[in-house]
Order: structure tokens, then sequence, then C-alpha cells
């Protein structure tokens, strides 16, 4: 009798400890606090002498919480463990714990989809026996709730942060001009595919009047939102330098300065400028370390390579050399990012600026969206299933004086 009665108690504390996790899980308790829960039930209601529940956070191990144990591993390499660790209750000393727990008696894993989520380390106090497998239930509620708990969280962060990066996106969009000129004059075309949502390619036109106008490119060092941010004040930049000034070694001197202050030397910006002036038929360029873009005139294809070292770097920049050359002609300038010319294949055979220039010599005179259609065909024939690994940005002008 005596023992039905203990038996009885056993069973009314094992199914009270069962409630009051689960209570605690369905209230929404916070992690810290539904251990503490945990911790003072094995503690007082299920006869343990000694604990230690280590759990897989992300991939990360740590000690979550424990008792009793004097000689506790405040940091452990737990994944040297994992390929032979056991996936049911069993001594330690038969389980590949058994030098570094040899302290506890049991091991009590916890899995949950083929995933090893925790472990615990268990002794029974005197004159008792582990209820190993109420114990072991016990544990797979409260840390597959806590698992469900973070990836819910995480979910949740993830899709906050996909809903921002929407804004960030749609406000990038707005800083490059979509309404380019397409005039007897001038045509400009322009394509951009940031590798991600967000990406750190720019390309500008700017009226300078009635009869100048400046366009450019840019690439900052870097992908992602901190480039996009990066991206966004060198155009708020710009735009601002040159209401103040058309000269194109003071809009470079003075955008070198705040790309320096801005990044403080950890990114860098490649930069090409040039501005056109119809009256006196001239082309002014510089190029601030950037892909040299490709310039067709009168049959003739060359390269725009005169300018200074890419800007965010030296203050002041240690060379300076503005270009200028007469456009008489119909000309076509035809300018990109390095996520074209460095695209690879599975080879890893690089598209090339050799390959740009054959096909802009074939393909010069087409209409510029065509033109820019045509690259994009190429590269994705060049390489096949192998993925992007940066923005790819071109801007085409052509000039009809």
């Amino acid at each position: 009798m005596i023992a039905l009665n203990t038996l009885l108690q056993k069973k009314e504390l094992s199914l009270g400890a069962l409630l009051e996790i689960t209570q605690a899980i369905n209230n929404n308790m916070p992690e810290d606090h539904l251990y503490r829960i945990y911790h003072f039930i094995l503690r007082g209601n299920l006869s343990l002498q000694k604990m230690a529940l280590w759990v897989n956070d992300f991939g990360n191990w740590y000690c979550k919480t424990h008792f009793g144990t004097k000689n506790l591993v405040a940091t452990l390499d737990f994944e040297r463990f994992l390929p032979e660790a056991p996936q049911n209750v069993l001594p330690v000393q038969e389980s590949v714990f058994a030098e570094t727990f040899n302290e506890f008696e049991w091991v009590i894993p916890v899995f949950h989809k083929g995933n090893s989520l925790a472990f615990l380390f268990a002794s029974a106090s005197k004159n008792n026996e582990l209820d190993t497998d109420f114990i072991r239930t016990l544990t797979n509620i409260l840390i597959v709730a806590i698992e469900n708990k973070k990836l819910a969280q995480k979910q949740l962060e993830q899709e906050v942060f996909r809903k921002e990066l929407d804004i960030a996106a749609r406000v990038q969009q707005r800083l490059c001009p979509t309404n380019l000129p397409q005039t007897e004059k001038l045509q400009i075309s322009a394509y951009y595919a940031p590798h991600f949502t967000v990406g750190g390619d720019y390309y500008d036109f700017i009226p300078l009047g009635k009869e100048k106008f400046l366009f450019c490119i840019a690439d900052v060092s870097g992908k992602g939102i901190a480039a996009a941010m990066m991206m966004a004040n060198f155009q708020a930049s710009l735009r601002t330098i040159t209401r103040q000034t058309q000269n194109l070694r003071d809009i470079v001197a003075e955008l070198n300065y705040l790309v320096l202050q801005n990044a403080q030397g950890e990114n860098f910006i490649t930069f090409f400028v040039a501005t056109y002036d119809y009256q006196s038929y001239l082309l002014h360029y510089i190029n601030a370390g950037h892909n040299p873009p490709f310039l067709m005139a009168n049959g003739h294809l060359q390269r725009l390579e005169q300018g200074t070292t890419v800007l965010g770097i030296f203050d002041p920049l240690p060379f300076v050399a503005e270009a200028q050359m007469i456009l008489k002609e119909e000309s076509l300038i035809f300018a990109y990012t390095d996520g074209l010319s460095e695209a690879a294949n599975a080879q890893d055979e690089l598209f090339g600026d050799e390959r740009i220039a054959l096909l802009l010599k074939k393909w010069a005179y087409y209409p510029l969206e065509k033109l820019h259609s045509e690259f994009i065909l190429a590269l994705n024939d060049f390489r096949k299933e192998t993925p992007l690994q940066d923005d790819i940005t071109m801007i085409s002008c052509k000039i009809l004086p």
C-alpha cells in the first residue's frame, strides 16, 4: 500500500510538472523563464541530484541550465560529439560523452525531425531511480516549444527585414533616372540589375543647361544595404555639387572628400563622369578608377582611361587628369560596371573587356535598349547556369551633333 501511494504521488508530481511547463509555454513565457521552471521542476519534483542541459542554439551549443555539478564546462566544442551521439537514453559511460561528462549517470537526448536539439545529463538523488522516459518527454516538450518560438521570431524578423529591403529597393530605384533623353541630338539608355534586392551600382544623367549635360556611372566596393546606403549618399552629394559647379576636377575632388569622410577608408567608389557641350562639341571626362568606358566614333573604338584613382582612399587625390576631345560626328559611349566584365562561366573564364569590345563593334549601331539586351543575352549564353556574383549596370550615351 505504501509503495502504491508512493507511485501515485510520483505520478501526480509528474503530471503537475507537465501541466506547469505546458501552461508556461501556452502563456508564451520568455525563454529564460521556461528554463527556470524546468530547472525547479527537475530539482524539486523529479528526484535529480545534478543535471546540465546543453542546447543547440542555431548551430552553437550552450548549457542553458544546470545544478549540482562542480565541473561545468563553460564553452565546449559540442559538434565533435554529434556523429556518435546517442539518439536514445543511455548511461553516460556507454556513450561518446563518457570522458567529458563522467560525473553524470545518464544522457537523455532530444531530437526533432532528425536534428539534435539538446542533451540532458542527469544523475538521480540517493535511493531514487530516474524516470528517464518522463524526463525525456518533459525536456522534449520544452526544447521543441523554445525551438518553435525561436523559428517564429526569426521568421518575423526576416519578414520585417524583407519589407524594409523592399522599401530600400524602391527608394534606390528612384535614385537612378528613368526618363532618359531620346531626342534627335541625344539618346541615353541604361540597364541596372542588382545582385541582391539592393546594390551598390549607380548611374545618372544631369542636364547642365540647354546645350550641356553630365552623365556618370559608379560602383561602390561591397554589396547589399551598406553599399546601397553609401551610393544614395553619393548620388545626393553629386546632385548638390553640380548645382554649385560644372568643373569636373572640383566635382571629383569634393566627392572624394565626402566619400572618405563617410566611409572612413573602409569602402571606396569607382566613378566615371563626363560632360558634353553641343556648342563647342567638347567632351570632358574623368575616370576615377572605373572600368574604362568605350567610345565608338568615326568607326574607331577607344577606351576612356584618363583620370585618377578610386574615390575615398586618398585626400587629396594623388593626381587628377581631365581629358577632353571634340565629337562632331555621331558617337557612342558605352559604360558598364565590373559585374559585366567579371562575370564568370563554369570554367572560371571571365566575360572580359575584350569580348565586350568585340560585341560592341558588332552592335554599336543598334538602338540602345537592343544593344543592352543583346549584351545580357550574350552574357547569359556565356555563363550558362553559373550564378552572377555582382551587380550589373550599363549606360549608353549616343551623341548626335
